[in-house]
């Protein structure tokens, strides 16, 4: 299989210092993708540093999955261009993403119906396997030594985010959060140097959401964390930085606490200008009205 076409390293938008594009995971600059007439991202830029999580919100339509899939490869910008660890993506696909070092999660949980908990996990980790199809297929001992160190791998992973005792469990009968969990876990198998995860509260209760939050930030040590969410508690509480978009395009980035304070944000999410209003409240106001 082809390897993702690749560029030589460049800098980050707007300069920096000498090994700032070392330090940057992820660059997005002017990329814009147009579907018919009509512009689902228009000239966005943003970036992740390494270990850093930057929280990507906005109101429905603003262009958050449509920025992902790009990320993922997907769908492919008609302009601008996508740097990822210093050096620029040209025409990647969803299947170059694990031999990159990027991982994701997806709105749902994705897991195969007939495998266990454990089993799901172990799946993530089919990118990185030594032992070739033939050795897997004979049952030969380097496949079997590969499988035992995946396995256990897994269940560390399993309990990390505690749900070891789940392995051996199918995940339709699971609630929610552990299937969520076990979609998590799986994402990290892949030793990502960037894990992208599209609403990973959505479905979870308040104290599953604090736990999340708290497994999130504990991720920063090994890899950077770009996220979509509509919890805005969750956003303010785990990212370093946030990228506000509305109607594809970029309209404030900055803090938990300077986005809290942007009164333009509470307007793309109230729509009306607003004064007199606690910013944050009111889009946690309307975001839990959405998932009601």
């Amino acid at each position: 299989m082809a390897s993702p076409a690749i560029e030589a390293p460049v800098a980050p938008p707007g300069g920096g210092p000498a090994g700032a594009a070392e330090a940057t995971v992820l660059v997005v600059n002017q990329v814009s993708v147009g579907f018919g007439g009509l512009l689902a991202l228009d000239e966005v830029s943003m970036s992740v540093g390494g270990r850093e999580v930057v929280g990507v919100i906005g109101p429905n339509g603003a262009g958050k999955t449509t920025l992902f899939n790009v990320i993922c490869g997907f769908v492919h910008p008609g302009r601008g261009t996508l740097t990822y660890r210093g050096r620029q993506l040209r025409r990647h696909h969803p299947h170059d993403l694990a031999k990159l070092g990027i991982a994701r999660t997806l709105q749902g949980v994705g897991l195969c119906a007939g495998l266990t908990v454990h089993e799901n996990v172990m799946l993530g980790a089919q990118a990185r396997l030594h032992s070739d199809l033939a050795s897997s297929f004979l049952g030969l001992w380097r496949s079997s030594r590969e499988e035992r160190r995946v396995g256990a791998r897994a269940m560390e992973l399993l309990d990390e985010l505690g749900a070891a005792e789940f392995a051996g469990r199918y995940p339709g009968a699971l609630p929610y959060a552990i299937q969520k969990r076990t979609a998590l876990a799986r994402a990290l198998m892949g030793e990502p140097q960037l894990l992208l995860l599209d609403e990973p509260a959505s479905g979870l209760s308040e104290s599953e959401m604090d736990a999340l939050g708290t497994r999130i930030r504990g991720l920063t040590d090994r890899m950077a964390v770009l996220l979509v969410e509509h919890h805005m508690d969750l956003v303010m509480s785990v990212c370093d930085r946030i990228v506000v978009l509305n109607f594809g395009q970029v309209i404030a980035e900055g803090t938990p606490e300077a986005i809290r304070a942007n009164p333009e944000v509470a307007t793309a999410y109230l729509g009306a200008e607003v004064h007199d209003l606690d910013p944050v409240a009111g889009i946690e106001g309307l975001e839990d009205d959405d998932h009601a």
